[in-house]
């Protein structure tokens, strides 16, 4: 598998998910069994010299040696808050850096990472899509984000055990229009020797790409979050473009036929207020219509953060409240979200400007959800 984070003429060993890894060593003359110790290596204690990995035989590590290597991305900065979110800018090379986001929570350590550099979905409050696309990152460019941090964190914080409980694909890009590689590093994610998460606290966010839901329910099925903007079709079609291609009553399906095999029991349904565009009452009661009774659902409601090339405006705090209540009265777990970060410039939309100063491109940050009195956590 290649791989940009390829020393030159070496293979990435982080582009392997167990089975690849196991075909690997088949290739060197290797038992399978080899692999998963290489794999816990790798993965499990963050081990980038094979000379640290004493179990193996000294003929397989001098063939490793020779051949393979174990290779993050370049780290070009790394900013750390005072509520302890942390965040690394990474270079993926041509010009293009992609992010990933740790957010410590007392419950939980959840690490947001990308799966694109750009996006070519182009929904119209998302300063990633307005930057364009450039390209997929490979297997390796996506779990290197997930091995850097973890390792880093458990260093920084002196411990042995796990730091990220959670992982959420929701960094710049459209994971599902990166099929091929999203799934290997899925499967490192959830396998139990390498981070050994459940697969309730891994997720996959999409702007409705209907077939790949259809396919990851059968191939490697995890928590899934739609964004979803709009409740009817005509106003989603300006927000989401990707709508005109897979229309809400067919994204609701794929959404239902999905939960068949989700580790949850619902979709979470992603909605972002702007401002005189999707958040009236009118429209609240559209969207109880369209979800209750429908798609067993929690929905999160993201404050826009605006861009200049977005043209549009965060809904009033007053706005978002009201709009959650109807919801909230109709019996829908309903959530809002709050950025973190804020003072390192972590807060959704807020690293684009700064990023783009120096290496042209834009990049989407994450938010942590808090829970709207009322609604069931989540």
């Amino acid at each position: 598998m290649d791989a940009a984070v390829n020393l030159p003429g070496l293979t990435n060993l982080l582009g392997f998910d167990l089975e690849g890894l196991a075909a690997y060593c088949e290739q060197l003359g290797e038992k399978r069994f080899r692999a998963t110790q290489l794999f816990r290596w790798i993965h499990q204690k963050g081990a980038s010299d094979f000379d640290q990995m004493t179990d193996l035989a000294k003929s397989l590590r001098d063939k490793l040696a020779s051949r393979a290597c174990v290779t993050a991305l370049p780290v070009i900065s790394e900013h750390i808050s005072t509520d302890g979110t942390v965040k690394w800018l990474f270079d993926v090379g041509a010009g293009n850096a992609v992010e990933a986001v740790f957010i410590p929570e007392t419950d939980r350590g959840t690490l947001c990472i990308s799966s694109q550099a750009g996006c070519a979905v182009g929904c119209r409050f998302c300063s990633t899509g307005h930057q364009g696309f450039s390209r997929n990152l490979d297997t390796a460019e996506i779990i290197a984000q997930l091995w850097f941090a973890e390792h880093s964190l458990r260093k920084r914080f002196n411990q042995t055990e796990r730091v990220i409980s959670n992982v959420v694909m929701m960094g710049m890009g459209e994971p599902l229009q990166n099929y091929n590689a999203l799934v290997p590093a899925l499967r490192m994610m959830l396998d139990d020797h390498g981070y050994g998460m459940s697969r309730r606290r891994v997720t996959v966010s999409t702007s409705g790409v209907v077939p790949m839901i259809e396919r990851l329910r059968d191939d490697c099925p995890v928590a899934l979050a739609v964004s979803l903007h709009a409740p009817t079709d005509p106003l989603r079609d300006q927000l989401v473009p990707l709508n005109k291609k897979y229309p809400i009553a067919e994204l609701l399906d794929a959404c239902n036929h999905y939960l068949e095999k989700a580790p949850r029991d619902f979709i979470t349904f992603e909605y972002c207020m702007l401002d005189g565009v999707n958040d009236t009452p009118e429209q609240a009661h559209a969207l109880v219509e369209l979800l209750r009774g429908h798609v067993s659902c929690k929905i999160n409601l993201i404050p826009f953060n605006p861009f200049p090339a977005s043209g549009l405006k965060r809904s009033a705090n007053e706005r978002v409240k009201a709009f959650a209540d109807v919801l909230l009265q109709a019996g829908l777990i309903t959530t809002v979200r709050k950025t973190r970060g804020d003072d390192i410039d972590a807060a959704c939309g807020q690293l684009a400007g700064e990023v783009q100063d120096r290496t042209q491109v834009h990049v989407r940050m994450v938010r942590a959800p808090i829970v709207v009195k009322g609604a069931s956590p989540s």
